[in-house]
């Protein structure tokens, strides 16, 4: 892979999206004061994607180009990798389900040495270790050796594999823009919502009334727009230009944002722990940017 002329802007672009998930804690707790609880704000997230991009879809197609439908492989991966980790906190504490998912660096070089036939030269071996060994620091204090426990750190652990592998696949998929991707992972994603939110009902709870969605609603539209889509397109878009392996390391810039705006606007700790690893995190990335082969035999 040649270095993309705009590798320095789009690796920006992508840690300020990533690390915009660091405070998406923020709406999910308004989605729960509303009554979405139990992941039913996921689900419903899922679905405003659906509703909303459908139209494009549908006009795509009209024109004579892909809709996202045919890409069911990237969808999947990406769509049940996500769902996986947002469904894993109802069965494990946060900070299992952020070590576990966050493994996906070591996932991605894996699956980029098989299928890619790619070596990863010192300079990822360097970067993955200060960006997983940042991520070890914040969470020390809680002792967590990474190996799951229970069923929802298996949950958060898969979906990492499941997310790492579709961050692969998207790296040699040749698609008609970026729409389709977004487009498949909403949609596939919730297809995979839906079968997981029947295995997992009696975590999920019942339904919340039509009255809890009819006042979300407009809420749910606006985080769609604004927040979860826009991110969205440049998190499934950046792994074609950037390699999944590096984007992989650059998506841990939500921890980094996830732990200071805790600390801020929470009674969280932000301690030393968090500075070294936040601060080792934000290096590796930085280096695994700057480090990046110009071109990739």
């Amino acid at each position: 892979m040649v270095r993309h002329k705009h590798h320095f802007k789009i690796a920006f672009a992508l840690a300020i999206a990533a690390g915009s998930w660091g405070v998406y804690w923020l709406p999910q707790r308004i989605l729960e004061d509303g009554g979405l609880t139990g992941g039913w704000g996921t689900i419903s997230q899922m679905m405003i994607g659906i509703l909303l991009l459908t139209p494009i879809s549908l006009w795509r197609k009209y024109k004579g180009r892909t809709s996202g439908l045919e890409i069911p492989f990237v969808g999947f991966l990406t769509g049940s990798g996500f769902i996986c980790y947002a469904l894993s906190f109802l069965l494990t504490d946060v900070v299992r389900a952020l070590i576990m998912f966050y493994m996906i660096p070591v996932w991605t070089t894996i699956f980029e040495i098989y299928f890619l036939k790619k070596r990863p030269g010192l300079e990822r071996v360097l970067t993955l270790s200060l960006a997983l060994g940042g991520l070890w620091v914040v969470f020390s204090q809680s002792n967590i050796i990474p190996l799951p426990q229970n069923a929802g750190d298996w949950l958060a652990l898969i979906g990492g594999v499941l997310f790492g592998a579709g961050l692969v696949r998207l790296e040699i998929s040749k698609t008609d823009g970026v729409f389709p991707v977004i487009f498949s992972f909403f949609v596939y994603g919730t297809i995979f919502n839906i079968f997981a939110g029947f295995i997992l009902k009696d975590y999920l709870g019942p339904m919340p009334p039509i009255e809890a969605f009819a006042s979300m609603f407009i809420f749910l539209v606006l985080i769609s727009v604004f927040y979860f889509i826009p991110t969205g397109v440049v998190i499934m878009w950046s792994p074609s230009v950037l390699g999944a392996g590096l984007c992989a390391i650059l998506y841990l810039s939500e921890i980094v944002v996830g732990v200071i705006s805790a600390g801020i606007l929470t009674d969280e700790t932000f301690g030393w722990r968090e500075v070294v690893g936040s601060t080792m995190i934000v290096v590796g990335g930085v280096l695994a940017v700057v480090l990046a082969p110009k071109e990739e035999k």
